[in-house]
């Protein structure tokens, strides 16, 4: 993307960025939420230690399950602040995880790689080209790595939005469906897994609309 069109909405996101922990499924501060999280997370990931990327971390909740459990994560978020209060919340709980600002839907090359899985939450309804991420992603996985979509779609419109003044069209704007996404998945991938994520547990109440997990491999 442009560098304006990345501006605004790192401005969004730094905005929100203070109060985004209050959502339950955010902050992981309720003990039943972050036990149901850190167990969807061993369910999903190699076993530990494993090589880890959080794409669109945000204040890093599910960076630091990974690194409780014994993997090595590493972070990426567009939003400075994130980036900061993520940094934060892992060095408080001692641990020194490599966390950068960039655009999560393209990560910079010094994020390194290869990795055994790469996380997402969230985070497609955001892309303007998420075919294009969805490829880029996957490049960054080891041979029989994992790519895990925790995704949703949490408004019904069919028409193409943006969440922020000067970003780009967003295709999937309000989330995506499972059928839509393993559609595009399966042009590039082989997918291995998929459920809907109904248990109220995971999101701190219960939830009307689509969630579920992905988890794709790189085709051989």
């Amino acid at each position: 993307m442009p560098a304006s069109e990345l501006a605004s909405i790192a401005a969004y996101w730094n905005e929100s960025a203070d109060a985004f922990d209050d959502e339950a499924d955010h902050g992981l501060r309720d003990p039943h939420v972050n036990a149901a999280w850190a167990q969807r997370l061993t369910d999903w990931l190699p076993d530990s230690p494993a090589d880890v990327l959080d794409l669109g971390c945000g204040t890093g909740s599910l960076t630091l399950l990974m690194a409780q459990q014994g993997h090595r994560p590493a972070g990426v978020d567009l939003s400075p602040r994130m980036i900061e209060l993520a940094t934060r919340k892992l060095s408080s709980a001692g641990f020194a995880v490599p966390f950068m600002v960039g655009d999560a839907g393209d990560p910079p090359a010094a994020v390194g790689g290869p990795f055994d899985a790469i996380v997402v939450r969230h985070l497609v309804w955001t892309l303007p080209a998420p075919a294009e991420a969805l490829a880029r992603w996957l490049s960054l996985l080891r041979p029989g790595g994992r790519l895990v979509l925790v995704e949703g779609r949490w408004q019904t419109s069919a028409e193409a939005g943006t969440y922020t003044p000067g970003s780009p069209k967003l295709p999937w704007f309000g989330g995506v469906t499972a059928a839509r996404l393993i559609e595009t998945l399966e042009r590039l991938a082989d997918v291995v897994d998929t459920e809907h994520l109904t248990d109220p547990t995971l999101w701190g109440r219960a939830i009307q609309d689509e969630r579920y997990v992905v988890i794709a491999r790189p085709k051989r």
